[in-house]
């Protein structure tokens, strides 16, 4: 599929087939996941797939943030933020800083990569011809999420990515595309300086 065609199909899935995520398509969704940019090749990006019995213990705990119809999805992938990794990837000598102080970082680039791997997930889904949502866990449920999947408190779930056979031909009635029109790009993209400024 042509690039452009993958970015203008990418949209959020909310109804699913039953049919499964084939192991080709779950194979090329992690391997391109694990090519996102990350600040000096920390590589914090951890990657959670759950299916089958682990995907119902899954929905047991956090389902919350999403309808019924997403727990139909055959595939979840938890993309986990470890901020340990930047952190001592800045302290060693070829980054210059002895030390591994947090407010060193303007932004904390351990959840923008891990946010731009899921994006990779997302658009690598469209191409494979899935539909993909990605949502949050809602946060009184992480510390059951970590528990019920042995993930250590250094990992950071930034949400949840459910893939499968799309069953929507359409987006769904309540789907926020369907009540609020995407900005134009002439309304969000400045050139030289902020538009309407002194």
């Amino acid at each position: 599929m042509d690039f452009q065609d993958v970015v203008r199909r990418r949209r959020m899935v909310r109804r699913f087939t039953a049919e499964p995520v084939d192991e080709p398509s779950l194979r090329r969704i992690l391997r391109n996941a694990t090519r996102g940019p990350s600040a000096g090749f920390s590589q914090g990006q951890e990657f959670l797939v759950l299916r089958d019995a682990e995907l119902a213990r899954f929905w047991e705990v956090a389902a919350e943030a999403v309808g019924d119809s997403v727990t139909t999805a055959p595939l979840v992938i938890v993309p986990l933020a470890v901020k340990d990794a930047y952190l001592g990837r800045y302290a060693r000598a070829d980054k210059g800083w002895t030390d591994r102080d947090e407010a060193r970082w303007p932004v904390p680039f351990w959840y923008i990569d891990t946010g731009m791997a899921a994006l990779l997930i997302l658009q690598t889904a469209v191409d494979e011809g899935l539909g993909a949502l990605y949502f949050g866990i809602v946060p009184e449920a992480v510390d059951r999420f970590r528990s019920v999947f042995g993930v250590p408190a250094s990992h950071d779930p930034i949400g949840a990515i459910a893939i499968g056979h799309s069953d929507e031909a359409e987006p769904a009635a309540a789907a926020s595309v369907r009540r609020v029109a995407r900005r134009a790009a002439e309304e969000v993209i400045h050139y030289g300086r902020w538009r309407g400024s002194q």
